[in-house]
């Protein structure tokens, strides 16, 4: 069973753009420096789904990726307590889900992106993913 997670970008830092031309190879998520936007990401596993959400620059939710590599030692620290997954862009959202419209619908009044609003990497629910996939026009939304 897939579980479902939201990952902020800086788009001048990483954008969704920078994801997609990653491929199949994916990217290494690296430089989280926050106890429990790492923890987050050790309960990833191989196929969960997550949205790529641009933050400061904006505030929407502009595709899907999937985690390709579980976690493992963050390369860009010899800190042995940061660790990263990498993830591959999946699919476009067909209409970027703004942070405003998010907010707006009360199914997601206890999303994570709406009461902890600071973290980077962030766990979805299920029916969460649905109506935000749902929102985004997804007709087909990757599970």
């Amino acid at each position: 069973m897939s579980n479902y997670w939201l990952f902020k970008s800086e788009p001048f830092k990483w954008s969704w753009d920078q994801q997609k031309a990653k491929g199949d190879a994916g990217e290494e998520w690296d430089g989280i420096r926050n106890y429990q936007a790492r923890n987050n990401m050790r309960e990833m596993k191989l196929g969960d789904k997550a949205f790529f959400y641009h933050s400061n620059e904006g505030l929407e939710i502009v595709g899907i990726a999937e985690i390709c590599k579980e976690i493992h030692p963050d390369s860009t620290t010899d800190d042995p307590r940061w660790e990263c997954v990498d993830i591959k862009a999946v699919c476009d959202m067909p209409t970027p889900v703004t942070l405003k419209d998010v907010k707006a619908n009360e199914k997601l009044s206890d999303m994570a992106l709406v009461t902890s609003m600071r973290l980077s990497v962030q766990p979805v629910t299920k029916d969460e993913w649905l109506e935000v996939c749902r929102m985004g026009g997804l007709d087909k939304p990757p599970l």
